[in-house]
């Protein structure tokens, strides 16, 4: 469920990829190109699956000194599994805590490239006033002009497997496995 917060990272980080020169660019997630969103098993039964609506942050890169820096944010309220009183119940004590841990934020600062191209971002999340490390992998990266912005804009997909456990949500196990693939399409439009 911190996978929409990895992805959106990783998306913005490489969407920076794409400035041709040694310089240090900002980038400004794309809300409506922005989707984090999660998958766990429900009892071994089916595949669970949401989403996190509200997200916001900025990526800051330099292409040619292969650096970079995220800071994602997520609000936690924004849950959508299209089922309302399961998103009641995911926003309550028993998983996300939203009146006590209304965002989760990712941030990081160390990427790893092949060439040109953003592969991995490594980072920290902070959720239910936790943190703990997470490594997003790219499945895709481009950038291009945007006709209607009229500005770069890049992105890709990114993904990570999380254990839940790690931030204190225990609700459920083992009934409800521990690890929740988190899954980012992310795109950032250059400032």
């Amino acid at each position: 469920m911190n996978r929409f917060l990895i992805g959106a990272a990783m998306a913005a980080a490489f969407g920076l990829a794409g400035t041709a020169q040694a310089q240090t660019a900002t980038y400004t997630i794309d809300p409506t190109h922005t989707f984090v969103t999660f998958e766990a098993l429900h009892f071994g039964t089916s595949t669970t699956r949401g989403r996190f609506d509200k997200k916001e942050g900025s990526i800051q890169f330099d292409r040619a000194g292969k650096t970079g820096k995220l800071d994602i944010t997520i609000d936690m309220a924004s849950i959508n599994t299209g089922v309302a009183p399961f998103d009641k119940h995911l926003q309550g004590t028993d998983f996300f805590n939203v009146a006590a841990h209304p965002t989760a934020r990712f941030v990081a600062d160390n990427l790893g490239f092949d060439g040109d191209k953003v592969t991995r971002v490594n980072g920290m999340l902070t959720m239910l006033g936790k943190t703990g490390p997470v490594v997003l992998t790219a499945s895709r990266f481009n950038c291009y002009d945007n006709p209607f912005f009229k500005r770069q804009v890049c992105g890709g997909d990114f993904e990570t497997t999380i254990k839940r456990s790690q931030w204190g949500m225990s609700y459920g196990l083992p009934g409800i496995p521990d690890d929740v693939r988190l899954t980012v399409q992310v795109e950032a439009i250059k400032q």
